[in-house]
Parts: C-alpha cells; structure tokens; sequence
C-alpha cells in the first residue's frame, strides 16, 4: 500500500493548495503559468493541478534558491520531457551546477575581501576615535 503522504497521478490539486504547499502566492503560481513553466488543465475558470505539475513548480523552486534564472530552469525542465531526457536533463543540470557553483564561489571571495577590508577600516576608525578622546 501507498504512502498517504505521496500523491497518486490521479490526485489533483486547487491553485490554493499549491500555493499553500509550497508557500507561494497565487500570482506567484500564475506567473509561472504565465511563462509555460506550468500548464495545469482548466475546468472552466478553475485550474487544476497535477502531479506533473506540482512536480515542475517544485523544480522551478529549488532552481530559483539555487540561483537559476527561469530561462534555464525552463531549459532543464524542458529537456526531462524530451526523449532520453532524463540523462540530457543530467548532464545539462551537471554543467550548470558547476557554472553555478564557480559564480557562488567568485561571490563568497568577493564577500570574504569585503568583509577584512571592513574589519579594517572599522579597526582604524575605533583607533582614530580613541585617539580623540584623548
């Protein structure tokens, strides 16, 4: 038997659901919609969603902490769909974690000089403070 926790593929979801399960705004869910990244079947007015695509907004999510502009997100997304995606998928994602990784890695050094040189400026001015309190 299945885990409760685990949706079937004929489950769906509302766009308040989503929203609430990933803790995004209905705009922010739209957006996407709006962009292709998600296409959920509409009843009417009302959008339903599927597994596929809560699975694809969960990829676009953890792109989005991790950095990805949505034109990449939508490229390794894009690519699961295709034949054999799931190994182009994987190597595509490979190339751009290391990218990714490079840039994250440059930022940190940049933060890391920004820091000491702060630490000593802020050394000089306590010194200089000091020296006119005398």
């Amino acid at each position: 038997m299945g885990d409760p926790a685990e949706p079937n593929d004929s489950q769906t979801w509302t766009i308040a659901q989503v929203s609430d399960e990933f803790a995004i705004t209905h705009r922010t869910v739209r957006h996407y919609e709006e962009l292709n990244l998600i296409s959920p079947e509409r009843r009417g007015t009302v959008r339903v969603y599927h597994r596929r695509e809560r699975t694809r907004l969960n990829l676009i999510l953890r792109g989005k902490r991790l950095g990805f502009p949505l034109e990449e997100i939508r490229t390794i997304i894009d690519l699961y769909d295709q034949p054999r995606g799931q190994v182009s998928q994987l190597s595509y994602v490979l190339d751009q974690i290391h990218d990714r990784r490079g840039h994250l890695e440059q930022r940190r050094r940049e933060i890391e000089d920004a820091l000491t040189e702060l630490d000593e400026f802020e050394r000089r001015c306590q010194s200089d403070l000091r020296q006119l309190r005398q």
